[in-house]
């Protein structure tokens, strides 16, 4: 696997795969490489020639007061593991590449990017926008492939994708758990040992959630009950519990169709998100 961290370099290399008519695909990343990112790897290598993993902590997702100082950073272990899944083409350009001096442009996806996440975190997805519309167009994969761990992203990439006639295919891949159920992230490093054993309720209350609605209960009676049982579990604030539409993550009646059951919610320093479908 080669490292590069120009663009210029990085075309280059993806210009001969497009010469000899082979496709490639795109994983995004901002490090603390675990089995969810690489379950991302496996999918791209599955349907496409090539591989490119990007490595960049993206500061303007990052909010006054939140981990950007303190978010993992490991650039040669994470480049051995996606190295062993696979990947072709790292892409790990310092900050000075992807924003240079003068930079000023973001990307906003309005609505779908102001409610949930874009409540409590009102910069991140104007920042998540404008990092992967930028490696899009640097790359400019035949698939670029999601977690739908993350899945209030996934619909914004998704949207801006289709708004702007990006030319790629966006690929999400499901959610990668621990046996106890709790989502992979690599913030999960930030739990300690008690807070490990209180997180997986969250995907537990989730669940029940999703099971009670199908089977005719009221959205928002269920969501009340989940903040207060994930209080009851030892969470110590829960953001949001909501149930939306699957796709527009807009109000959800019962008995519509496909939704999603989304949560944030916090363990000591630690702001856990996850979502099951309904």
């Amino acid at each position: 696997m080669d490292i590069v961290r120009t663009v210029a370099d990085l075309r280059t290399r993806v210009r001969a795969w497009r010469g000899a008519g082979e496709t490639v695909g795109l994983v995004p990343t901002m490090g603390g490489i675990h089995d969810g990112h690489l379950a991302l790897v496996r999918a791209a290598c599955d349907r496409l020639d090539h591989t490119v993993a990007t490595l960049f902590v993206n500061p303007k997702q990052f909010g006054p007061g939140e981990d950007f100082g303190s978010y993992p950073r490991d650039e040669e272990g994470d480049s051995g593991r996606l190295e062993a899944e696979g990947v072709d083409l790292l892409f790990a350009p310092p900050e000075s590449v992807m924003y240079p001096e003068g930079y000023s442009t973001r990307v906003e996806v309005a609505g779908l990017g102001s409610i949930l996440e874009g409540a409590f975190r009102p910069d991140f997805f104007s920042g998540v926008a404008t990092v992967v519309a930028k490696l899009l167009l640097q790359v400019l994969p035949d698939a670029a492939l999601f977690g739908e761990k993350d899945f209030q992203q996934l619909r914004v990439v998704q949207r801006m994708v289709l708004d702007l006639d990006v030319p790629v295919e966006i690929v999400g891949v499901p959610t990668v758990r621990e046996p106890d159920g709790l989502a992979l992230s690599s913030r999960n490093l930030y739990l300690s040992v008690a807070e490990r054993e209180i997180a997986p309720a969250l995907f537990a209350t989730l669940s029940a959630v999703a099971e009670a609605v199908r089977a005719g209960a009221e959205p928002e009676e269920r969501e009340r009950w989940a903040e207060s049982a994930l209080l009851s579990a030892g969470f110590e604030g829960v953001d949001y519990v909501a149930v939306r539409d699957g796709v527009t993550l807009g109000p959800y009646a019962t008995g519509q169709g496909p939704g999603r059951v989304l949560a944030a919610a916090r363990l000591g320093k630690t702001r856990l998100i996850d979502n099951v479908a309904l």
